[in-house]
């Protein structure tokens, strides 16, 4: 069984800035999140948890996971995707001409600019940690839980769930919540 969950909310969030691999941390609010999923989580019994070394997520797993005997297993792999020279961007669906602006409206035309990633980039790592490290895991009908972030969690989903690219955000994850893929 496999599980995925998006952190908890940082103050980049709520302003709406692009984090990508902008190292942010949980504020209170998103402390809070990961604390009450904890407890209404507290039931699903997670053999592994990969995370992304990121601290929002580390963070999320951690505070997911206190008191239970669960490996936490960072993995570069999981680490949300670049947006290069676009991170710390503010309100980005507001504005069309910045090149971020497809990758969220139009995903199948959006190109990596500027140190950004693209989704082929994306989806290649994200893939490669999947077939290393979780689907030996799932064959031995363990349950595995993924800490990430949106677009990882979003491409990871899409390549399990056969998800075309024009729709990649139609799964998307809200903060603290855990799907079964």
């Amino acid at each position: 069984m496999l599980y995925i969950m998006r952190h908890g909310k940082t103050d980049w969030n709520e302003q709406y800035r692009l984090q990508g691999r902008t190292d942010i941390p949980l504020n209170e609010e998103g402390i809070r999140m990961a604390q009450e999923a904890a407890v209404k989580y507290k039931e699903i019994p997670f053999d592994i948890c990969f995370v992304s070394p990121l601290l929002r997520a580390r963070k999320t797993a951690e505070l997911l996971l206190a008191g239970r005997k669960v490996d936490i297993v960072p993995d570069d792999r999981l680490q949300e995707i670049s947006f290069g020279k676009y991170e710390g961007t503010r309100n980005v669906f507001q504005h069309p001409e910045c090149p971020i602006y497809n990758f969220f409206q139009d995903p199948t035309h959006y190109r990596a600019v500027d140190g950004a990633e693209s989704y082929e980039e994306l989806f290649a790592r994200t893939g490669e940690f999947l077939q290393e490290r979780v689907m030996p895991l799932l064959a031995e009908d363990k349950t595995v839980l993924i800490v990430g972030h949106g677009a990882m969690n979003n491409s990871i989903i899409s390549r399990l769930r056969g998800i075309p690219l024009e729709r990649f955000w139609e799964t998307a994850i809200p903060n603290c919540e855990l799907i079964q893929v």
